[in-house]
C-alpha cells in the first residue's frame, strides 16, 4: 500500500494519521412527515380502494374457518371490545384490528392459510401507503448525519478547514460583473476586544524561541488610523513598535496587511517593528508579511492564544503565553537532473528578540509538515504529509495495525523525514509548504517553480 495521501476533499487537511470510516460532505435526507402531509395525500384513498377488498376477503375466510371449528374465546388487545371475550361458538366475528399478529396455539389448522393471506394483504396495503406518504412529504436534511462511504477508508485524524466554501453558481441572467476588493474585507477600527488584547500584550509580551521575550514599555492608540491598532516601544531598547490585530473569528487577510503598511508609511518617526497579531493568518497575508522588504523596518507575525477569546479560558490556563512569534519555514527547493522537483525542510526561521535577527530553529521541533505540489493561491491540498517527530508507534507507523495492509517500508521511512518525494511541476507552478511545530504553531511558505 502506498501511504501517499491524496486530495481527501476540497478543503480538508490531516493532522494525525489514523484509520476510520470516510464521511462524505453530503448529509442524509429523510421525509418530514406531518399530519397535514398525510391528510392531503392524494393517493391514500386510491390505494385503499384497490387493496382493501383483498384484506376484507381474507378476513371473511378467516372468520368462516374459526366459526367452523371454534377455538376458545379471544380477548382483543385493542378496539371497543378490548379485554372482552369474542366467542366464535356464539357467532362472534373478528374485526380487522382485532386479528392477532402472532398465531394463537389453539386455533384450528384450517384457519392458518386465511390468517397468512390476511396479514400479507394488510401489510402490502400499508407499505404502499407509507411509500406514498414519504414520496409526497417534504425532505428534511440531517446536517449532523453525513453519509458514510463503505468502499473507502479514511486514513487521517481530525480535520481543519483550509479553504473558503465554493461560490454559489448563478445563471447568466443573475450574474453580476466582478468588483474590486475594498476596505470592508479587512477588520478595521477600535473595538473592546482590541483594548483587552493590547493590555494583555503589554502585560505578557511576545514569546520567541528558547524562552526569549519581546517586552513592551507602553502602548497607546493612534487617532485616525483603522488598521494600526496600537503604538508602543520596546522595554529594553525603546525602539518604536506598531501593532495590527486580526479579527476575532476569521483569518487576518492580505488586504489588512496592505492597508496597515500604507498607514505605517504616514507615521513619524517610522517604527522599527510592525507586529501583526492574529489567531490565524491567511496564507497570502502570511506570505506578504514574510516577504516585504522595508529597509529599517522588520515585520513580525505573532499567533494569539485562543484562550483570549473567552475570559474563563484565559483565567483557567496554566501559563501567560498569550502571544507567540511565528517564523517562516526554512525550505530549500531544488530541481533534480531528471526534471523533477524536491523540497527539503530545514526548520523554522524564528525572530530572536535578544539578537534582533532571524535564527534557524532546526528540525527537531517539527511535529508535522505537508507539501502542496500545485498551490492554487486558494487552498492548501496536502499531496505529501510528513511526521518527523513520530517514533515507531506514531505517525504513519500507526497505519500498519489499523488498515491491516502491507505498507511500503521505503515510503514510510521517507514520510517521517524532512525531504519530500520527487514531484512534477503542476499547472500553477507554485508550491506551498506548511509546518506545524511541537507547540502547535503553524507556518506557511509559498514558492514559485521557475525554469
Amino acid at each position: 500500500m502506498d501511504p501517499t495521501p491524496g486530495r481527501w476533499g476540497p478543503f480538508w487537511t490531516p493532522i494525525t494519521p489514523e484509520a476510520g470510516s470516510l464521511l462524505q460532505a453530503v448529509q442524509q435526507t429523510v421525509p418530514h412527515i406531518t399530519l397535514k402531509s398525510i391528510a392531503n395525500n392524494p393517493d391514500i384513498d386510491t390505494i385503499h380502494n384497490e387493496d382493501h377488498p383483498k384484506v376484507a376477503a381474507a378476513l371473511a375466510d378467516l372468520n368462516a374457518a374459526l366459526a367452523a371449528a371454534p377455538p376458545k374465546p379471544l380477548k382483543p388487545a385493542q378496539g371497543v371490545r378490548k379485554g372482552k371475550p369474542v366467542d366464535f361458538a356464539k357467532g362472534d366475528r373478528l374485526h380487522e384490528w382485532e386479528v392477532p399478529f402472532d398465531w394463537p396455539a389453539d386455533w384450528p389448522t384450517a384457519a392458518g392459510a386465511a390468517f397468512e393471506v390476511f396479514h400479507a394483504a394488510r401489510q402490502a396495503m400499508q407499505r404502499r401507503m407509507d411509500q406514498s406518504i414519504a414520496d409526497h412529504a417534504e425532505q428534511e436534511t440531517l446536517y449532523d448525519k453525513p453519509r458514510k462511504d463503505p468502499n473507502k477508508l479514511r486514513i487521517c485524524g481530525p480535520f481543519s478547514v483550509e479553504a473558503v466554501p465554493a461560490p454559489t453558481v448563478l445563471s447568466l441572467d443573475e450574474s453580476v460583473p466582478p468588483s474590486a476588493a475594498d476596505e470592508t474585507v479587512a477588520r478595521s477600527g477600535e473595538t473592546s476586544r482590541q483594548a483587552l488584547w493590547r493590555d494583555e500584550l503589554l502585560k505578557t509580551g511576545v514569546r520567541g524561541k528558547g524562552g526569549a521575550m519581546l517586552r513592551f514599555a507602553e502602548f497607546e492608540t493612534l487617532p485616525g488610523l483603522k488598521y494600526i491598532h496600537a503604538s508602543g516601544s520596546l522595554a529594553e531598547t525603546g525602539e518604536r513598535v506598531v501593532v495590527s490585530f486580526g479579527p476575532e473569528h476569521a483569518a487576518l487577510e492580505q488586504r489588512q496587511v496592505e492597508l496597515a503598511l500604507t498607514e505605517t508609511e504616514t507615521l513619524r518617526p517610522s517604527p522599527k517593528f510592525i507586529l501583526f497579531c492574529a489567531f490565524t493568518f491567511d496564507p497570502e497575508a502570511a506570505k506578504d508579511i514574510d516577504e516585504v522588504n522595508w529597509p529599517g523596518v522588520t515585520l513580525l507575525k505573532a499567533q494569539m492564544n485562543t484562550d483570549l477569546l473567552t475570559e474563563d479560558l484565559k483565567k483557567g490556563r496554566s501559563s501567560n503565553q498569550s502571544f507567540w512569534l511565528m517564523g517562516q519555514p526554512d525550505v530549500d527547493l531544488r530541481k533534480r537532473k531528471d526534471g523533477l522537483w524536491e523540497v527539503q525542510v530545514n526548520g523554522f526561521d524564528y525572530f530572536d528578540p535578544r539578537k534582533g535577527d532571524l535564527v534557524s530553529g532546526g528540525t527537531k521541533q517539527i511535529a508535522m509538515w505537508s507539501l502542496d505540489v500545485d498551490y492554487d493561491n486558494r487552498s492548501l491540498m496536502p499531496h505529501q504529509v510528513f511526521f518527523p517527530m513520530a517514533d515507531a508507534k506514531g505517525g504513519w507507523n500507526r497505519l500498519r495495525k489499523t488498515v491491516r495492509a502491507e505498507l511500503d517500508e521505503d515510503l514510510l521511512e521517507q514520510f517521517h523525514g524532512t525531504v519530500s518525494l520527487p514531484f512534477e511541476a503542476g499547472e500553477n507552478r507554485r508550491i506551498a509548504v506548511k509546518i506545524v511545530d511541537d507547540r502547535g504553531i503553524e507556518s506557511l511558505k509559498i514558492m514559485s517553480l521557475e525554469g
